[in-house]
């Protein structure tokens, strides 16, 4: 969420930058801006008022208690404390109507996210690798994966419904060798703490990644019955969802700190009616390895930078084609202030498809969760900042393989890196079983 303070006060600025987001709502900004000028006047006349009320107790002191002069202001004073009161529940009003307003405001683009209307105004920072050459013409990986018998696609359709998968074989075991690569690399070679997280958080947890309210028909929600509900700490029931992709201090010292984790995600694909319904590319359920960082404001740039490397790292041990793009202001993500994306090439469609989004949310994450850092033992805890990544999307990189990898015959080569978590299988090859 943004800067309630920052908000009221540099109202002009901020429509400027939503603007290149393309949030240009009137209703919204209009509402935002009569709440940011009633919150201003309320509080000026609350501290005049106090003001008031503190000089007159000083003159007070010095009449004499008894006197009809001392009755009349202790009057008036009574009085402008239930205006106090008054005005500061109108306070309190206003900066939860504020707080709301403000929880359906995306993220301001950093200075150094390049304006643009849409995806095709995001710049390729880098192409890495070369196109792999064919004296065939390639296939898409359903194609590749239904004549090794790697899928069964109608299976899932029976006991799931559309836009979910069965894996088979070589293919679920291609599944497993990727999850174990990536946190054998982020865990070992780049120094993240490896996790095990719930499938299902509470509502509150998704507010404060910035997932709700925005994208609330994206998610699943666990239907409940009496007999099983989430409390918290006093006693507030809370809705449980399904993840969608994976309040604390650290103390002086600690920052950056940085986690991975393996997470089986969920999603409705609402509004995507359409697209993508072959194969794995936009199922509901698909796996990550979810990357995580936390630091200091000053680190975070420097901290996107490294998030990206490390996510690239998994791609160039596959020896996968792939580019980074910078995301423009209006193609981000709702909570992000700076981010990339990583297209892998995929031969039988044609065209680089995203496989990682690295993003660097400054506090915008951090102010509603609650987390901070302290600089020193003895200072106030500040808002951390925080980013997240792919380090990789798992089922779009099976399809990256499948595709990149197949041969004339039908069969997929096993990168060199994957053999180890495969038997040491040189070759996916169809089922003679």
């Amino acid at each position: 969420m943004l800067d309630p303070r920052y908000v009221t006060e540099n109202l002009d600025e901020v429509r400027e930058r939503l603007a290149l987001r393309g949030f240009d709502d009137p209703t919204v900004l209009d509402r935002l801006a009569s709440l940011a000028r009633e919150r201003s006047e309320v509080i000026t006349e609350a501290e005049q008022l106090r003001a008031q009320r503190n000089d007159v107790s000083k003159r007070m002191a010095q009449v004499d208690k008894k006197s009809e002069e001392f009755a009349r202001t202790r009057d008036e004073m009574r009085s402008v404390g239930e205006r106090v009161k008054v005005l500061e529940t109108r306070k309190d009003e206003v900066e939860e109507e504020l707080n709301d307003v403000l929880a359906r405001l995306p993220n301001l683009p950093h200075a150094a996210t390049p304006p643009g209307k849409g995806e095709a105004d995001n710049p390729v920072v880098r192409v890495v690798g070369d196109r792999p050459a064919f004296g065939f013409e390639p296939k898409d990986h359903v194609d590749v994966g239904n004549a090794l018998g790697l899928f069964d696609f109608p299976r899932a359709v029976k006991i799931s419904g559309t836009r979910f998968a069965v894996l088979r074989r070589e293919g679920a075991r291609l599944e497993r060798a990727l999850i174990q690569l990536m946190l054998d690399l982020h865990a070992d070679a780049h120094g993240y703490e490896e996790v095990w997280t719930p499938v299902l958080v509470k509502d509150s947890a998704l507010r404060g990644t910035g997932q709700l309210p925005k994208f609330g028909q994206d998610v699943f929600r666990i239907a409940r019955d009496e007999g099983w509900t989430q409390h918290d700490e006093s006693g507030a029931q809370h809705d449980l969802y399904l993840i969608p992709t994976a309040e604390e201090i650290f103390e002086p010292g600690e920052l950056p700190k940085a986690y991975a984790a393996y997470t089986a995600c969920f999603r409705s694909e609402a509004g995507s009616y359409g697209k993508d319904t072959r194969g794995l590319i936009r199922n509901h359920q698909f796996d990550k390895v979810e990357l995580v960082r936390f630091c200091e404001p000053e680190q975070g740039e420097a901290q996107l930078e490294a998030l990206l490397g490390h996510a690239e790292e998994v791609l160039k041990r596959l020896a996968l084609h792939y580019r980074v793009v910078q995301l423009c202001s209006a193609d981000m993500g709702f909570g992000a202030q700076k981010a990339y994306d990583i297209e892998v090439w995929l031969p039988g469609q044609n065209a680089y498809r995203e496989i990682s989004s690295c993003s660097w949310f400054g506090d915008f994450q951090a102010r509603r969760a609650k987390i901070r850092y302290r600089r020193a033992a003895d200072q106030k805890p500040r808002l951390a900042h925080t980013l997240n990544g792919s380090g990789l999307a798992v089922g779009r990189t099976l399809v990256a393989i499948l595709e990149q990898y197949q041969q004339q015959d039908g069969s997929v080569v096993v990168p060199e890196a994957l053999r180890p978590y495969m038997a040491g299988l040189p070759r996916i090859e169809r089922s003679k079983v």
